[in-house]
């Protein structure tokens, strides 16, 4: 039996068969193009919280499959409500790493539907509905339950799903009911309807096989896709922690480098008001010194001013008559010494002619040469410098 045999069959494990089907319908495309393709529908078997529930869904193989991956869908019943989450939006649609990472050489049906399980089995993609609010007529649409890839044909070698996970492609259109368009022979669940969600079904068992033989086989165990997620979600984890530490390393970068400069700040700052204290200080000191001086003058002025004024003559006494007759000469020769300079600048202006200040100067200056003479004797006698 060969690989495409092996597949079918072990499909056929994992969908229920007694109320699936797998056969080529006619699907409609938004753009008015009819394309005959694959569709396998029934349903798949979720272990949640202990019960195994019959999650109904459908896979549409494109005609290039498999380069491009399926589109999947869950199709719920009337009793049921679509629960979106991030592996299922709205309408129905599935959307899977799996789908994303499709590989024609290691991706096939059989891993997508155990992926399905086990990712439906951690989170449902339908719920009960409240039995109020089902109505008896709601009938399901007649359109073909088939999406439009985006700007391609049918045959474009590019899958129809986004580059990024959480942009969707375009979507089914909705008809009156709100509800995406399904197949035309969308096939009866029994003459009451599906069973009401979630019933355990003893037929719809999923495969119990051990792992031994699950390995031999080439089947895909839980533990394996367990596994798999967990080491995506870990790199996923390990990328955005390296993406903040390396935030949070450059924020610090800058907050030390901020308060360095805030150091350095506060490191000049102190200085400044170090020296503008010491400054104040001596400042402080000369005013006290100054006003002491300021009450010093003003009690010498007031000393004065209760006086008798002085003779300039006898302002200043001698204790020795030696020193009288020193300072009296000193006096004599410095008068003398002005009424030469004084005569000079008579000549200079014309008041007096030469030979008039030709004979004062001689006898002033005969008289200064007798003065100077005088004040070195009494110098000599006193044991004053010279």
């Amino acid at each position: 039996m060969g690989k495409e045999g092996r597949t079918r069959l072990a499909i056929s494990s994992q969908i229920t068969a007694e109320d699936g089907e797998i056969e080529i319908q006619v699907s409609v495309f938004n753009d008015g193009r009819q394309m005959d393709l694959l569709n396998m529908s029934g349903t798949i078997p979720v272990n949640f919280k202990g019960n195994v529930y019959n999650i109904p869904v459908c896979i549409w193989l494109m005609d290039t499959h498999p380069n491009n991956a399926p589109m999947c869908y869950v199709k719920p019943t009337p009793d049921m409500q679509i629960k979106a989450s991030m592996f299922v939006d709205q309408s129905g649609k599935i959307y899977l790493p799996y789908l994303h990472e499709w590989s024609p050489n290691s991706s096939d049906l059989l891993g997508l539907i155990q992926i399905m399980i086990v990712t439906f089995s951690d989170q449902p993609p339908v719920y009960a509905r409240s039995r109020t609010n089902i109505t008896a007529t709601t009938p399901y649409p007649t359109q073909s339950y088939m999406p439009v890839p985006a700007n391609s044909g049918p045959s474009s070698v590019n899958p129809p799903y986004p580059t990024t996970y959480h942009n969707y492609p375009s979507y089914p259109a909705a008809n009156s009911s709100g509800f995406p368009p399904y197949p035309t022979n969308y096939y009866n669940y029994g003459s009451a309807g599906y069973p009401s969600y979630p019933p355990y079904s003893q037929t719809s068992q999923p495969n119990t096989s051990s792992p031994q033989n699950n390995s031999q086989t080439g089947t895909i165990t839980e533990e394996h896709i367990r596994a798999s997620l967990l080491s995506a979600v870990e790199d996923k984890l390990r990328r955005k922690m390296a993406e903040q530490l390396s935030q949070g390393q450059a924020e610090l970068d800058t907050l030390n480098r901020t308060q360095r400069e805030l150091t350095q700040g506060k490191q000049k700052l102190d200085d400044i008001l170090a020296r503008l204290e010491k400054e104040q200080i001596e400042l402080d000191k000369n005013i006290t010194i100054l006003r002491d001086k300021e009450e010093e003058l003003e009690k010498a002025i007031s000393h004065l001013s209760e006086q008798e004024p002085i003779d300039v003559d006898e302002a200043v006494t001698t204790t020795t008559p030696l020193y009288k007759q020193l300072l009296a000469a000193f006096a004599e020769e410095a008068a003398t010494e002005d009424a030469i300079y004084y005569m000079g600048e008579a000549l200079r202006r014309g008041v007096i002619d030469l030979d008039v200040f030709l004979k004062q100067v001689r006898t002033l200056s005969r008289k200064q040469f007798m003065l100077r003479a005088l004040m070195f004797k009494c110098r000599q006698k006193a044991g004053l410098a010279g």
